[in-house]
């Protein structure tokens, strides 16, 4: 073997095994942004309750429990996905619509990690690159469309009357929604690793094609 094939040889061999690593890494952390996206829709605890509001209780995309009864304490609880008439607001309803998206995106990127065995790895790499990218533009949709809805009658009881569009008055935000805007974070790096991946594998793609051709 000549010294430019064993050296290819030696690179090809430090490339794949780094290459794996990363995309191993990479599908476990997108799996971890799957659960946090599943996390976020589903809890209520995206604005609550503070020591000054005049009632208890917190708000999530769709469902929310107040304060009711003599002790205020006494939560009841409203709401749900599948009655878009229970959500108290219309900007509650697009964000939910918004970050329902982000996590079709990302369960399909996942269902999308199969075609790995069956079609090209650059192109399965880009495909849930564009995924994950869409994935972080709804979430940025709905965590900007969300505050646009704490003006709606029942915050307002529950905050203050100093709640208003984007102001939330005496309420707090809660950890869901901190997490929702980590979860825009994680989205854009992962997708931007997934196109690096991607790109890296056509270039060393071609590089053994012009490798081959010369060895012709």
């Amino acid at each position: 073997m000549l010294p430019s094939q064993e050296a290819s040889k030696i690179y090809h061999d430090n490339y794949m095994r780094n290459s794996r690593a990363i995309g191993v890494l990479w599908a476990i952390f997108t799996i971890c942004f799957a659960i946090i996206n599943v996390v976020v829709f589903i809890q209520p605890y995206w604005i609550g309750d503070s020591v000054n509001t005049p009632q208890a209780g917190y708000f999530g995309l769709f469902h929310y429990c107040v304060g009711e009864g003599s002790s205020n304490r006494d939560l009841k609880c409203q709401g749900t996905f599948a009655d878009f008439s229970s959500i108290p607001s219309g900007a509650f309803k697009a964000a939910s619509f918004f970050v329902l998206l982000s996590m079709v995106l990302i369960l399909s990127c996942i269902a999308c990690m199969a075609l790995f065995f069956f079609c090209n790895t650059a192109t399965v790499y880009k495909t849930c690159a564009w995924m994950q990218l869409l994935c972080a533009v709804c979430l940025v949709l709905g965590c900007m469309i969300f505050p646009d809805g704490w003006d709606a009658e029942v915050i307002r009881d529950m905050c203050g009357e100093e709640t208003g569009k984007y102001t939330l008055g005496n309420c707090s935000v809660r950890w869901a929604y901190i997490l929702a805007i980590i979860g825009i974070l994680d989205a854009l790096i992962l997708s931007f690793l997934a196109f690096v991946l991607g790109n890296r594998q056509s270039d060393f793609l071609q590089d053994e094609v012009k490798g081959d051709n010369k060895g012709e």
